[in-house]
């Protein structure tokens, strides 16, 4: 890891990727800037850098980031220079994130001790970089698909930030916010970050291990203990569902109390909640990931691409076709 230069300031940069979310790189930077301010001297020193060398950046919303031309670790600076920790902020569509020029320089600054972060989408760019192999780390979790199809090798998990040694990940939104207070608190003490969270708010600090999303119970507004065994079953076997008697067995009940539980408590039947939940994660497939619709029907446990996309066109209203032409938002 980079040291501290002679004034004590770290210098953290943010690597913006076109489209980047503008929420989730303010979140990660405007506590750094706050902690300057509350100590009334230059802890941070934060700078935005372009992947090919831009004077400025776009974020999904629009607005303009002015950037400089990412350092590289081969040029032979002073290592003063380098970035203490370099973040990469990515989000929108991974087919839009196809700078392999960067990749060479992230390894060269990785090898040169610069500890390297992805935030929101940025982690999938560390994958393709070689940099998170052995490592625990996480990604937005609308990004895990794509990445776990590009990268089979490679499993993120479902937190809110993970920090690994040299390699820090986090899910984006205002999940950056929890990790910068962990740093913030590692190098200056629990009680300065909690002054720095306070300035924004952030009176409740989400742990690491926090989930990224609200709980099966929140998301589908039931309780029932066995129903939701079930449906976290399901979301976990979406390439080779499990049949309506198996699933029965697998929880315990009957196929019949099965069906009452569906039609009961979420309004709809078991084969229909499988079906929406397949047909969802092949959206976001076709959205973020490479592979061809016959390929993302198998994936999602369609027996062919011509009833895929009759239901995928029942469903949304639309053809496979066009749903992967469309742009999801930022993260």
């Amino acid at each position: 890891m980079m040291e501290d230069d002679l004034k004590g300031i770290q210098n953290i940069g943010f690597l913006l990727i076109p489209g980047f979310a503008l929420m989730s790189y303010a979140s990660a930077a405007e506590p750094l800037r706050a902690a300057n301010v509350i100590a009334a001297r230059d802890l941070y020193r934060v700078r935005a850098f372009s992947p090919d060398g831009a004077s400025s950046v776009t974020c999904s919303s629009g607005v303009p980031v002015p950037t400089l031309p990412l350092p590289k670790a081969n040029d032979g600076p002073p290592v003063s220079t380098l970035p203490h920790s370099l973040f990469v902020c990515a989000g929108g569509d991974p087919a839009d994130w196809n700078y392999p020029l960067i990749l060479g320089p992230l390894r060269q600054l990785a090898r040169a001790g610069v500890r390297i972060g992805g935030i929101s989408g940025g982690p999938y760019l560390l994958a393709a970089a070689g940099l998170l192999s052995g490592c625990r780390f996480t990604i937005h979790w609308e990004h895990a698909p794509a990445l776990k199809e590009a990268f089979p090798d490679l499993e993120p998990e479902r937190t809110r930030y993970i920090i690994d040694g040299n390699r820090i990940t986090c899910g984006g939104g205002v999940a950056p916010l929890d990790m910068m207070h962990s740093l913030i608190s590692q190098r200056m003490g629990g009680a300065f970050a909690r002054r720095v969270s306070d300035w924004y708010l952030h009176t409740h600090v989400g742990a690491s291990e926090a989930p990224q999303r609200a709980s099966l119970a929140e998301r589908y507004s039931v309780h029932h203990p066995v129903l939701l065994t079930v449906i976290e079953k399901m979301e976990a076997a979406l390439e080779v569902p499990l049949g309506r008697d198996a699933m029965a067995s697998f929880a315990g009940i009957s196929p019949r109390h099965l069906d009452r539980l569906f039609t009961a408590q979420l309004g709809e039947s078991f084969g229909s909640v499988y079906r929406r939940l397949r047909l969802e994660h092949a959206k976001v497939l076709l959205r973020q990931s490479p592979l061809s619709v016959s390929e993302i029907a198998f994936a999602t446990g369609f027996s062919s691409s011509g009833h895929f996309s009759r239901s995928f066109r029942q469903m949304f209203g639309q053809t496979p076709g066009t749903a992967r032409r469309q742009v999801s938002p930022s993260r």
